[in-house]
């Protein structure tokens, strides 16, 4: 395998300094040096391959942002290895993040009063980028993600959605090779937010561009992501697949039934009634205890069936239920 990102042991320590609370406190905190150690990476291990689009998950204050920014060489980490796209990104950050992208929900990379096409310009001289490339992206870019209608409008006066399709459009206009997203769909309506992920998904199996996603939005992973990564406290939780993470942690899955007659005891052994009503019934069953399919089979040896359907616990419930119950 062809890591572009491979990352070992990495952290990133903080010193705070510790408040004293109180009157006497108040006056120990002006001639206090006392330090508090804050790990907000802690010792993490992982390798992205090139082409990958890959979740990085975990709620506020995990560690997400702090690995970001050292993985594009905003910050030199306390400890560990970590080599991108075949550099180091803090020591060779001038030619690194030629060949990289980011894109950071609420701040644009682009220049407040001007037009957009004028910030896609400047960013063109900045990266160098021929004109024959810098036109096809402009032309192909313009059709999926629909900016035509405000190519000439300032940036100040766009709407949310329009600046975030103008962002991602400037972090791809150079075809990286690696592209950071930080919360790309935040506060967007539902149709930006599906042209958003349309565009991401697009990139990553067209052009080959490998993405690290950071999101809160769980429709925004089960909808790009085959492997996800969570983060909490600072330390690597679970590296693996969407499906591995259900199997995992998903908790119970439901079985939607439609009877073609109506029976008074529609229980099966293997799972749990939790709704019956109008000849449907709802059960739910545990994934380590017995299969689907199984399930299904001793279903329709009892019953006759008309109709059926699987239903897989909530991806956004599933991540909830890891932080709330500390599963991992």
């Amino acid at each position: 395998m062809n890591a572009i990102i491979s990352v070992k042991e990495l952290e990133k320590h903080f010193k705070i300094n510790k408040h004293h609370k109180g009157g006497l406190g108040a006056i120990r905190n002006l001639f206090s040096r006392e330090f508090q150690l804050v790990k907000a990476v802690d010792q993490i291990n992982f390798e992205v391959q090139k082409g990958e689009l890959v979740g990085y998950l975990g709620p506020n204050g995990a560690g997400k942002s702090t690995t970001i920014k050292m993985l594009t060489g905003l910050l030199v980490p306390s400890g560990g290895e970590l080599m991108v796209n075949g550099r180091i990104p803090w020591k060779e950050r001038k030619t690194y993040v030629q060949r990289i992208g980011a894109v950071f929900g609420q701040r644009t990379t682009l220049w407040w009063d001007l037009p957009v096409i004028e910030s896609l310009e400047l960013i063109q001289h900045i990266y160098q980028i021929p004109d024959a490339q810098f036109k096809q992206n402009i032309a192909e870019f313009n059709q999926l993600l629909e900016m035509e209608p405000f190519l000439n409008t300032p940036v100040r006066s766009l709407s949310l959605g329009q600046r975030m399709r103008a962002d991602i459009c400037a972090a791809l206009l150079h075809d990286p090779d690696l592209l950071f997203l930080d919360e790309p769909t935040i506060g967007l309506d539902v149709v930006a937010k599906e042209r958003i992920r349309q565009f991401i998904q697009h990139i990553n199996q067209t052009k080959g561009t490998t993405i690290l996603l950071t999101t809160h939005d769980m429709a925004d992973v089960q909808r790009l992501c085959s492997r996800v990564m969570i983060i909490d406290k600072g330390k690597l939780l679970f590296d693996g697949g969407l499906d591995q993470l259900q199997d995992q942690f998903g908790g119970k899955r439901e079985l939607l039934v439609d009877f073609s007659e109506i029976y008074p005891d529609v229980s099966i052994d293997g799972a749990e009634v939790s709704a019956f009503e109008n000849g449907r019934a709802t059960y739910q069953f545990e994934r380590q205890e017995i299969s689907a399919s199984a399930l299904i089979g001793r279903i329709s040896s009892k019953f006759r069936i008309q109709d059926l359907s699987v239903r897989e616990p909530d991806i956004e419930a599933t991540i909830r239920r890891i932080y709330e119950e500390k599963l991992l």
